[in-house]
């Protein structure tokens, strides 16, 4: 109250209306429903004076009363936070965004709520009142945020949490130890298994901790052991418990239906009649996950074609596998011997640990299984793979269905997977459906543990890997992607790939990747640099070009070459097979000859009718002014991007009127974006006639970023518009256009004025550029 008194003080004499207003809100505790129920007029004047608390309470009173509270929230963003959020024009929800910072900030220590009278009410309970606006979270270093969300006092905060959530971060992670990992495993749990996070991601951690970025990826693939043994604050995890036990009725019901046989209803006898042989069925069935595949895309090839004729029983936890229960012979006899043998070592190394540890095992507990587990049998598991697919270990891309990284040679460098996450000895529950790995270095192991974990990913919607290092590796993801695209669930849509080196050509690559996922909706592959050991081809494996691309489902495809020559007729498979191709992108590529890019432009045409977007980036045009035409008279093109294409470094005045004339002719173009071509003033101002009276253009788009463009030059262009639109009575299509990093600091009058001119007429997006560290060779153009 004295903060806000005094507040009001510094800004001088106040109406009586403002002074009854601020007397309203030090009263709101008992006031509150009171104020809900005052008129529009008198309400406007109290909102700005409210804490947060009852800020956020008082949304529904002033929808009701036609009243908005963005501005509000705006101000307080501004008097708070004291930043401008990036991508600030976006921003729907002020309410939102405000609460959502808020969360992080006072979660990480960073905002001191004492500093401001509208944060400081001892009704608001940071954390608990702005937990529900909380869409994103990002953790980071010592992940001291999963230890204080975790804590019991913040259990109804993990609450709201689990309902809110959607994308959760981590950042520039650091090496945790036992009870911060314990912290983490349930704050996973919650927020994913039981939760609506459906995006995890994790950026910069160049020296990433193995355990930690298991631990977190295994998780988020929805693996883990039962939830019964999460101890959270001395009990388990009452949610798995209810779902055990709803599902347990349910596959007691399905038995009862279907008549089981006499020694399973013998059974289910003796647990109706409470049979104190509870501790040995509970080993049974811990053995039986043990030892059970470890998902349909994991079994071998005479299991599946086994499984066609025999009917099974399907059991799932949110996402969750089948199984067979069939006892027909369904696998080679090998493979039941070991997995026998497995089953009986597994089951007497489990019960020992009870003995020895009591019945409440240390919570630790968790986390070890997922190495021990995988030393002590994985190796088998392997040699019976092996032994049972009888496969060509040497050739990945003709191993049978579902067939992991066991026969490329950077996966074998180390003798087989030991350490890797068992997922036999995982229990199912809900899974993510996007993951991307920024700036996080993948070792082989690490690797084929992520291929273990893509195999059965059925809800991964899209993946991203970017600057791994995964170097030869990628063929281990790439055995992983093969057995989940033969997953009847498959819901992989999305796989971006780029890194500094590229292991073998891009096209290639490109073909490999199609080859083993023909469903993707979208890819892009992106490397910086060639690796000067490329031409010897991935060791082990024959060319990825001699595969067969079938008929794939892809509509994006982006390519960024490491300053390769683009050779259309490697990537004419590939348009071939993607008839539905709707966007293609090629960047930093070099055309080998002149002719290179009209045979791209008769494959594009005779192979892919539906394409919508084409972009070329950083790709010298300057000679191919005739493609550069034929390109802009396309029927099909709603979107044409040059960028940094040195379009008009040796061109004429000629060549700009035809560009000028075709896009004036051509009504199916909506965008034009032609960033980074030296435009100058006089180009840009030639540009306006495009929209001329006598124009047919349907151009709604126009980006003219970083063509050193000048404050007069815009003022130019923008009367010469201001004309055509007029002549034209009021109307144009043209909505957008674009200025990023233009000159227009030189002369800031002028430029505020073409601004403020160019707003009436469409939407300008711009940025406070500092002109003067453009390079020396701009001056060209001046």
């Amino acid at each position: 109250a004295a903060a806000l008194s005094g507040a009001m003080a510094a800004e001088g004499p106040r109406s009586l209306l403002a002074l009854s207003a601020a007397a309203v809100s030090r009263s709101m505790g008992a006031l509150e429903r009171d104020v809900w129920a005052l008129p529009g007029h008198l309400l406007r004047g109290l909102l700005p004076l409210l804490t947060v608390f009852h800020l956020e309470r008082a949304e529904g009173a002033a929808q009701r009363a036609g009243l908005s509270t963005q501005p509000i929230w705006r101000k307080l963003w501004d008097d708070v936070m004291k930043t401008r959020p990036p991508n600030s024009e976006n921003i729907t929800c002020w309410r939102k965004k405000f609460l959502e910072t808020f969360f992080s900030n006072v979660l990480h220590g960073v905002l001191d709520v004492s500093s401001d009278w509208r944060l400081n009410d001892h009704h608001f309970s940071p954390l608990l009142h702005s937990s529900p606006h909380v869409s994103q979270l990002t953790l980071c270093n010592m992940l001291q945020g999963a230890v204080e969300l975790t804590a019991e006092h913040n259990q109804k905060v993990l609450e709201n949490l689990a309902g809110s959530l959607r994308i959760l971060k981590f950042q520039h992670l650091l090496s945790s130890d036992q009870s911060i990992r314990r912290s983490l495993v349930l704050l996973l749990h919650r927020l994913i298994h039981h939760g609506s996070v459906n995006q995890v991601s994790m950026y910069s951690w160049p020296v990433p901790d193995t355990v930690l970025l298991v631990l977190i990826l295994s998780m988020s693939a929805g693996f883990w052991r039962s939830g019964n043994a999460l101890v959270y604050h001395s009990s388990p995890c009452g949610l798995c418990r209810e779902e055990d036990k709803a599902q347990s009725q349910e596959s007691a019901e399905e038995r009862a239906e279907r008549g089981c046989c006499d020694e399973r209803e013998r059974s289910d006898g003796e647990n109706q009649k409470g049979s104190p042989r509870a501790p040995e069925e509970a080993d049974a069935r811990l053995n039986s996950v043990l030892s059970r595949p470890r998902s349909p895309p994991l079994q071998n090839q005479a299991c599946e074609e086994a499984s066609t004729k025999v009917p099974c029983d399907h059991t799932s936890i949110q996402g969750g596998t089948s199984r067979c229960v069939s006892d027909q012979p369904s696998c080679h006899p090998v493979l039941r011997k070991t997995r026998r043998r497995l089953k009986s070592a597994v089951g007497k190394k489990r019960r020992c640990l009870r003995r020895s540890r009591g019945l409440n095992a240390d919570p630790e507990d968790l986390y070890d299984f997922v190495f021990t587990v995988a030393r002590e049998d994985n190796a088998g598991l392997l040699d019976t793979n092996s032994a049972t697919e009888g496969e060509n270990p040497e050739n990945w891309t003709s191993s049978s269905r579902g067939s992991l990284c066991t026969g490329h040679a950077a996966c074998k460098k180390r003798g087989g997977s030991a350490g890797i996450f068992s997922l036999k000895a995982a229990h199912r529950f809900r899974s993510v459906s996007t993951l991307e790995l920024f700036s996080i270095p993948l070792t082989g192991e690490t690797c084929r543990t992520l291929c273990n974990l893509l195999s059965s990913w059925v809800s991964l919607e899209n993946l991203v890997l970017s600057y791994n290092g995964l170097g030869a590796n990628i063929f281990c993801i790439l055995s992983g992607l093969r057995a989940l695209s033969r997953h009847p669930d498959c819901h992989l849509r999305v796989l971006r790939v780029s890194d500094v080196f590229s292991h073998m050509p891009c096209i290639e690559l490109v073909h490999c990747i199609l080859s083993t996922f023909p469903q993707l909706h979208t890819l892009s592959v992106s490397f910086d640099l060639k690796n000067q050991l490329e031409g010897n081809g991935p060791e082990g494996n024959p060319s990825c070009s001699e595969a067969e691309i079938p008929e794939s489902r892809l509509e994006q495809l982006e390519i960024r070459f490491p300053r390769e020559p683009l050779h259309t007729a490697f990537l004419l498979p590939v348009l071939k097979a993607s008839k539905s191709l709707q966007q293609l992108s090629l960047d930093s590529a070099t055309l080998p000859c002149s002719q290179e890019l009209g045979l791209l432009l008769e494959a594009l045409k005779e192979c892919n009718p539906h394409l919508k977007k084409l972009s070329f980036h950083d790709v010298n045009l300057a000679e191919h002014q005739k493609e550069v035409l034929l390109l802009l008279q396309d029927p099909v093109l709603q979107e044409i991007t040059f960028s940094f294409c040195r379009l008009f470094e040796s061109s004429t005045t000629e060549f700009l009127s035809e560009i000028i004339n075709t896009v004036k002719r051509n009504t199916s173009l909506k965008s034009l974006k032609l960033p980074g071509n030296r435009l100058g003033n006089h180009r840009l101002v030639a540009l306006a006639d495009i929209f001329s009276e006598d124009s047919s253009s349907s151009l709604c788009q126009l980006d003219v970023s970083s063509n050193c463009i000048k404050p007069d030059g815009l003022l130019e262009f923008t009367k010469k518009l201001e004309g055509h639109i007029q002549q034209r009575g009021g109307q144009i299509q043209f909505t957008h256009l674009r200025l990023f990093q233009n000159w227009l600091d030189q002369d800031a009058e002028t430029a505020q004025e073409a601004l403020r001119r160019l707003k009436a007429v469409c939407s300008v997006v711009n940025d406070s550029w500092d002109s003067s560290q453009a390079f020396a060779d701009y001056i060209s153009v001046m």
